[in-house]
């Protein structure tokens, strides 16, 4: 007999369109944020790079702090709806916040604004947001398949937002007037944009009562052992072995991530063309949206995730390394073939990687007896944050260090042997890494393994 269902196909969609509010966020921050401040604006790279990874320092605990939060919480939406469904009211506001800097006030002024918004709509709106509703692939079902089903899809609508943002922002802008009253007009829509779809997602699903997620003799093992301190949660995942590499590998892949948003300036200034930006998504973003089709049945042939991951990550590494070899003779069209061969070796680490959070989660369950679904998935806001953070603020600083002038006609040779690196070498170095973490994450055969034992 088959595992049991818990969803319909609207329900997985209406899960998966929440990354549509995600990335309305995260896609338009981490590509356009930069070169909003800096060419717009007039801010300085390396300061901005600067007060982004200071206000990491804020971050540092409300990941896991919001995750214990919705660990806790008892509504009739459940534990993780409510936070996923206000906390974007927030979001929303931070994004207009972040592109209407007053254009006319002091530089102290101008960077406090960012600073405080940035701030904000990390450590707190979109984190709070982030966490729940990543905690709901396993608030919402138990079945392994729907699982991958919800994750896949959940990121076909992430990647297709992340392109259709990339290929139109620029263009909408400047048919919005362009300028600073352009970015504030474009921000205002994506924030109203998102609000809504965001909605949508959260009243899509329906968390399954405690009795379903378990059996009646785990469930109350787990309720009587819920109560526990924020100190208590954190110790729990430090001693989670495969959340530590499934945390360093989501940080990793937003830098990644974060590092090919920035690919603005190695369009603008070494390929010519800022349109070939959108070019470039769609080369990147079309493969992983099919590989995230096929992810579901891709998992069930191998028996499991562990080999699929690990032998995606091989082909995407070398890819990488291909995209290189292209990238310094100046062939587009191989830059183009190889980032699709890379981005669609990567696809079923991020079809299936919210499963692979639930396993960890499992993996606590079974070793500690206790049940922290959203502290778990604190790591996807961790991820996000540090992640997306450290990525784009290492782009400022690199280009600031590189002597980098904002709307230049040409860039010093200093700065385009920057670009190279940056757009080119860091993604290749990043897949590496990963796949050497990716050799050490079979969490199923340590969770099927502990079942057995017991």
């Amino acid at each position: 007999m088959g595992k049991k269902t818990y969803l319909k196909w609207y329900n997985k969609v209406g899960y998966g369109s929440g990354d549509i509010a995600g990335n309305v966020v995260y896609a338009f921050l981490s590509s356009f944020l930069m070169i909003y401040l800096t060419d717009t604006i007039g801010m300085d790279s390396g300061i901005v790079g600067t007060l982004m990874m200071v206000s990491k320092l804020f971050d540092g605990v409300t990941d896991i702090f919001f995750g214990s939060m919705i660990d806790k919480t008892k509504s009739r939406m459940g534990k993780a709806r409510p936070w996923m469904l206000w906390a974007y009211i927030g979001c929303s506001a931070m994004i207009v916040m972040l592109f209407i800097v007053p254009a006319g006030a002091s530089k102290f002024a101008q960077y406090a604004w960012f600073f405080v918004a940035y701030t904000l709509l990390n450590a707190v709106f979109y984190t709070a947001n982030n966490i729940a509703y990543s905690a709901l692939t396993s608030l919402i079902t138990k079945n392994d398949s729907e699982r991958v089903q919800m994750g896949s899809i959940r990121f076909m609508f992430a990647f297709g937002t992340s392109m259709l943002i990339q290929t139109i922002t620029v263009d909408a802008v400047e048919a919005m007037g362009g300028g600073a009253a352009g970015w504030r007009t474009i921000a205002i829509l994506y924030a109203v944009i998102g609000l809504i779809v965001n909605t949508i997602s959260v009243l899509s699903v329906k968390e399954l009562p405690a009795e379903e997620l378990e059996d009646k003799k785990l469930v109350k093992k787990d309720l009587q052992e819920e109560k526990y301190g924020l100190k208590s949660a954190a110790k729990m995942l430090v001693s989670n072995k495969y959340y530590i590499i499934i945390c360093v590998m989501y940080i990793l892949m937003q830098i990644f991530t974060a590092t090919l948003n920035m690919g603005i300036f190695f369009m603008t200034y070494i390929l010519g063309d800022a349109s070939l930006l959108g070019v470039f998504a769609w080369a990147i973003n079309i493969p992983l949206i099919i590989g995230l089709l096929v992810t579901p049945f891709l998992v069930k042939k191998f028996n499991g995730m562990y080999k699929l991951n690990l032998m995606g990550y091989i082909i995407a590494t070398v890819a990488r390394g291909l995209v290189i070899a292209a990238g310094y003779m100046g062939n587009i069209p191989l830059m183009l073939l190889f980032s699709g061969i890379a981005s669609l070796g990567m696809s079923p680490l991020q079809g299936d990687l919210n499963a692979l959070i639930a396993e960890c989660s499992e993996y606590t369950f079974l070793t500690k007896g206790k049940r922290i679904d959203g502290t778990m998935y604190s790591c996807t806001s961790l991820g996000v944050k540090i992640g997306g953070g450290i990525g784009t603020a290492l782009s400022g600083w690199l280009l600031s260090a590189s002597g980098y002038i904002a709307n230049a006609a040409v860039q010093t040779s200093s700065c385009i042997n920057m670009l190279y690196f940056m757009y080119l070498w860091i993604p290749m170095i990043i897949n590496l890494v990963i796949t050497i973490f990716l050799s050490r994450l079979n969490v199923e055969r340590a969770n099927a393994t502990i079942r057995e034992n017991n």
